[in-house]
């Protein structure tokens, strides 16, 4: 698999799961998203030292990692390469550890049901959930405990929203944020990660999807979102992208 062939694959299980994103029709079809947000959790083999070289292979390379303990996440940003306009990568590893016990091991049983070969390949983040659906007080029981454990549970690693960079659109922010509150999407909390203040940024949840858990009933859940995001010094060389964490967030790369 090339890049390429990745984020198309990733774009393409991220519409699944969000039609009324793909319905969209705000900007041109060959203009490519500024960065991904992905999602995973530090187990075998869903962890990002897993997932990294794969990443690597398709020509992208770490340029930050972020601790947020308040979060209980630690997030790699990768980027494309020097003058590469295709989106940035920020892959969001959920720390199980921090979870309490009840939790922690309702999920760990969750990832233990996976079937091995849902489990390998170069594709693990765009593939779907390759464990059973839960129960719906299990998924309460997660949401309680940590939003994106229970994200997690239902969805499993892959996309979490996508990120436009409008000054590389061709419009201000503001219209862009009024053409998506046409298209009937709504501004939402976006507590998944802190963003710098060097950026403006826009969040919205997709609309709520349905879904049917492990007891056969149904629920409607929020499970993703679409941001919008600004540079507020227009002169500044650097992505958006690469601005969009906060730098006390920032820890030293490893070798």
């Amino acid at each position: 698999m090339q890049r390429d062939e990745f984020l198309q694959q990733l774009w393409l299980d991220y519409i699944h799961c969000h039609p009324d994103i793909g319905a969209l029709s705000l900007w041109p079809l060959d203009n490519r998203a500024e960065y991904c947000v992905l999602v995973t959790l530090n187990r075998a083999p869903y962890q990002a030292q897993h997932l990294l070289p794969a990443l690597y292979h398709f020509g992208y390379r770490r340029v930050g990692r972020h601790a947020m303990a308040d979060r209980g996440i630690l997030a790699n940003v990768l980027s494309p390469g020097p003058g590469n306009g295709d989106a940035w990568i920020v892959l969001i590893e959920l720390q199980l550890d921090t979870l309490t016990q009840a939790p922690r091991q309702h999920l760990e049983a969750l990832i233990s049901r996976a079937h091995p070969q849902d489990s390998q390949g170069q594709n693990l983040l765009s593939r779907g959930r390759p464990w059973p659906m839960p129960d719906w007080a299990t998924y309460q029981q997660l949401h309680e405990a940590h939003p994106l454990a229970a994200w997690l549970a239902i969805m499993g690693p892959r996309m979490h929203h996508i990120g436009f960079d409008c000054q590389r659109l061709g419009h201000d922010i503001a219209e862009y944020a009024d053409m998506i509150a046409d298209a009937g999407l709504k501004p939402a909390d976006q507590t998944l990660l802190p963003i710098s203040p060097l950026l403006d940024h826009h969040y919205y949840a997709c609309c709520t999807q349905r879904a049917v858990f492990a007891a056969g009933d149904e629920h409607r859940v929020t499970t993703g979102g679409l941001a919008l995001v600004q540079k507020r010094l227009s002169g500044t060389h650097e992505r958006a992208a690469e601005l969009l964490l906060p730098q006390h967030t920032r820890c030293e790369l490893s070798a």
